[in-house]
């Protein structure tokens, strides 16, 4: 007996002693909330007002991320690496604007929010420069052949050929035939980029290519639309990039920013000059232009 209650005054003791460090010496209960919801999402915070949500995978697994700045409800797309290494200028392009947008966040209307999908195609990067995200230029190679390519994703499809406008199996590249996927949205790259186009219903976009130097308005079959025409006006004025109507060095099947504009999403295309340059300066003057028609 005299045993059982050193017992019961030891497990008093220590019942006690917990209930002061669990935060009970205030007499205040402890509870839970059974609404409580949880704070994951899809979309990962980053620094500032800055996110990332991961659209999709390429053929060879690697992650397609989009950067979010901004809370807007209108939403303006920028896209870069659609056709890898092959035109990794673009890519340097659109993390040099990410860069800028978290350097300088007030630059960004309160209405406007920007999205910027720097690799579409992270296993044409890949293949070109080592990596399928940031890279600096010392990285890239001179070898032609291997900058051809890194322009088709893991399947060897052109993904701007692989778009449901005017899709063909077989698509032409300059005097070359390349493959458009068995199907429009064949590949998982095109794939994600539809989901979140269709899911994001971004107010315009902006897709970089090279090179060619000017802005090229989107259409699928029908007339240029009112905003798509005014875009294409207001990007080409403010950078100095030739404004054009169509895409006409050789035909376009199965492309991706004709695939907005059948989206009913004003879209442009913008070709870089060349290569091997971001045209920061007159890009940066192009994007302001498209902040400042949208801030309202």
């Amino acid at each position: 007996m005299k045993n059982t209650l050193i017992v019961l005054g030891i497990i008093i003791i220590i019942g006690f002693g917990l209930y002061f460090m669990i935060g009970g010496s205030d007499n205040t209960p402890v509870t839970i909330d059974q609404n409580a919801t949880s704070t994951v999402s899809s979309t990962t915070p980053l620094v500032g007002n800055k996110e990332e949500t991961v659209i999709g995978k390429s053929v060879q697994g690697r992650d397609i991320t989009a950067y979010h700045y901004g809370e807007g409800s209108k939403e303006l797309l920028f896209v870069g690496g659609i056709h890898g290494g092959y035109e990794w200028n673009t890519v340097l392009l659109a993390y040099n604007l990410m860069d800028y947008l978290k350097a300088n966040p007030d630059v960004i209307p309160k209405n406007i929010k920007v999205t910027v999908i720097p690799v579409l195609n992270p296993d044409g990067l890949n293949l070109v420069v080592g990596v399928p995200g940031r890279f600096t230029q010392t990285a890239v190679p001179t070898a032609k052949d291997v900058l051809a390519a890194g322009r088709f994703n893991a399947n060897n499809v052109d993904l701007s050929r692989n778009f449901d406008c005017d899709w063909q199996a077989k698509g032409v590249w300059q005097t070359k035939t390349v493959s458009g996927g068995k199907a429009p949205f064949s590949e998982p790259e095109a794939q994600a980029f539809k989901g979140y186009v269709e899911s994001s219903k971004p107010t315009a976009a902006v897709v970089w290519y090279s090179a060619a130097g000017g802005v090229y308005a989107s259409n699928c079959g029908t007339d240029i639309s009112v905003e798509t025409r005014a875009i294409t006006s207001a990007y080409a004025q403010a950078s100095g990039y030739p404004a054009q109507d169509d895409f006409d060095f050789y035909a376009l099947t199965g492309d991706a920013v004709n695939w907005l504009a059948k989206e009913n999403i004003p879209a442009i295309s913008v070709l870089l000059t060349t290569h091997s340059d971001i045209e920061w300066d007159k890009n940066l003057a192009g994007i302001k232009a498209l902040f400042s028609r949208y801030s309202n």
